[in-house]
């Protein structure tokens, strides 16, 4: 049998390392808790399901919390702690030498503040420039009660692909 040292180092962390770990990934107390106090997971499936879930659904102020920590699409997060190394690793597919798209990103990030009174997030790792601003153009036509619904799954999605790069690490 194959053990998955990521996940084995994540089952027997101390309650603290687990949790220092995990809200690296999203900063969600509720969610932090419930995923650290569901271990141990008998799998790598099981956790990423777990963070794919947890607390749900999200409440309005928590999504407002976890979006603190998120730097708007486009811009180079700044800082030296791990959740500026993984939004910039997350980011490294925008294309920051196009101009105009750089600018509809600024247009749009502005826009999408203007209407939500938040920043914009989706998730990045693995889209183009394009593919991003496709998102943004069509979820700057949503009401509030949807766009909330679709950043609580952004947020999972990105929680649970973090998670799952630092079981890697």
């Amino acid at each position: 049998m194959i053990v998955d040292s990521g996940l084995h180092r994540f089952n027997t962390a101390s309650s603290q390392d687990a949790t220092e770990w995990v809200r690296t990934c999203m900063n969600i107390p509720r969610w932090v808790d419930v995923v650290v106090d569901s271990r141990p997971y008998p799998d790598r499936g099981a956790l990423l399901t777990a963070a794919r879930t947890a607390a749900d659904p999200l409440t309005a102020d928590e999504i407002e919390q976890a979006l603190a920590h998120h730097p708007r699409i486009g811009e180079p997060p700044g800082g030296d702690d791990t959740q500026a190394h993984l939004a910039r690793s997350e980011q490294s597919n925008v294309d920051s030498s196009d101009a105009a798209a750089q600018k509809r990103l600024t247009d749009g990030n502005r826009a999408y503040e203007d209407k939500f009174g938040r920043v914009f997030l989706v998730r990045a790792a693995g889209r183009s420039t394009s593919d991003i601003l496709t998102a943004l153009d069509r979820r700057l036509l949503n009401d509030e009660d949807s766009e909330l619904a679709v950043v609580a799954e952004e947020l999972r999605d990105i929680a649970a692909r973090r998670l799952a790069g630092m079981l890697d690490a």
